[in-house]
């Protein structure tokens, strides 16, 4: 498609967001877009501080806009989406690669403008925005796996340490943070250097016997690489009680959601087994004119004890008699009673 067929494709698209703005969002300013029958200078330049955003606000609700459109650019869009939000304005938060895979842009028309008139022709799509309190929460589990990030290079630093002064500790061992791990090494930063009376420290289920484990502790010992291991050691344990402080109030965040109703509700209880009052094989003879719970042996008819329908399943000698009532009677029967 030619360009100037796109164009006039574009102009001929309704539109279904006449109350539509666009923002343009950066690091240190934002542009915004506002139909041009709406201000003056339907283009605005604005500051990221928070005073200039909630001018910002103030102006749009001036500009008598209902929805604004933005780009999802990296986490800048939060402060103004939260304080657009608070103002009750319809925020369309949407995928930059939306915006750049529609054709027919103009190349004197800023990106805040763009935006504005894909939004206004309802050509952008908003991406699923959760709840405040699911924010939070997330937030916050975003920030945990973080620290627990940081805390597991600490871990290899000790590694590092310990393989510098060729201690092969965190080869017989699966973990050197466990209570093994750390009491051995509290002891080496105490001072001690006896590789059996370093062993004797560890723990009873230890896979590895006490005399390997002192064959790993037969190293260098060097001032330097000891201060790399106690630093390491102190990153760790503050990272580990950061993780416990960041737990708790993930748990006191939770504590604030509504408990979550089931979707279906409970059945009352079965107090009879046939609450009705009626039998699972009456509306067969009514209907058939022959029962088909029923076997035939011997000329005499016996009746099977009842029970859930689902549990029994007519032979080959009741399906051959009733056969030519379902035949005769199947016409007359649209629906079984009761």
């Amino acid at each position: 498609m030619s360009k100037k067929n796109q164009k006039r494709r574009s102009e001929m698209l309704p539109v279904l967001h006449p109350d539509a703005a666009g923002v343009d969002i950066g690091a240190e300013e934002l542009f915004v877009a506002v139909p041009t029958d709406r201000d003056s200078q339907p283009v605005r330049r604005f500051s990221t501080f928070t005073r200039d955003l909630l001018e910002l606000a103030e102006w749009l609700k001036r500009c008598g806009i209902r929805a604004v459109a933005m780009e999802s650019t990296s986490v800048y869009w939060i402060p103004l989406y939260q304080i657009l939000e608070t103002h009750g304005f319809e925020v369309f938060l949407v995928n930059a690669q939306y915006v750049r895979n529609v054709p027919g842009r103009n190349t004197d028309v800023s990106d805040c403008q763009w935006i504005q008139y894909l939004h206004s022709v309802g050509l952008l799509r908003g991406s699923f925005r959760l709840p405040d309190v699911i924010c939070a929460i997330r937030s916050l589990w975003r920030h945990r796996d973080s620290v627990i990030q940081m805390a597991a290079q600490h871990v290899m630093h000790m590694q590092k340490s310990l393989d510098q002064m060729n201690l092969q500790l965190h080869h017989v061992l699966s973990d050197i943070t466990g209570l093994s791990g750390q009491r051995i090494l509290d002891a080496i930063l105490a001072g001690e250097r006896n590789p059996m009376k370093l062993a004797q420290l560890c723990h009873a289920r230890v896979r590895s016997s006490q005399d390997t484990v002192a064959k790993t502790l037969e190293g260098d010992y060097r001032s330097e690489h000891l201060f790399t291991l106690k630093q390491s050691l102190a990153g760790y344990r503050y990272y580990q009680q950061q993780i416990q402080e960041v737990d708790r109030e993930i748990q006191r965040q939770m504590m604030v959601l509504p408990v979550a109703q089931s979707a279906q509700p409970e059945l009352p209880k079965r107090t009879k087994k046939h609450p009705y009052g009626t039998r699972h094989n009456e509306p067969f003879p009514k209907c058939f004119g022959v029962c088909l719970l029923a076997t035939t042996v011997s000329g005499k008819t016996n009746q099977r004890r009842e029970g859930p329908l689902h549990a029994y399943a007519p032979g080959t000698t009741s399906g051959f008699h009733c056969s030519k009532a379902w035949r005769s009677r199947f016409a007359s029967c649209r629906q079984l009673p009761g």
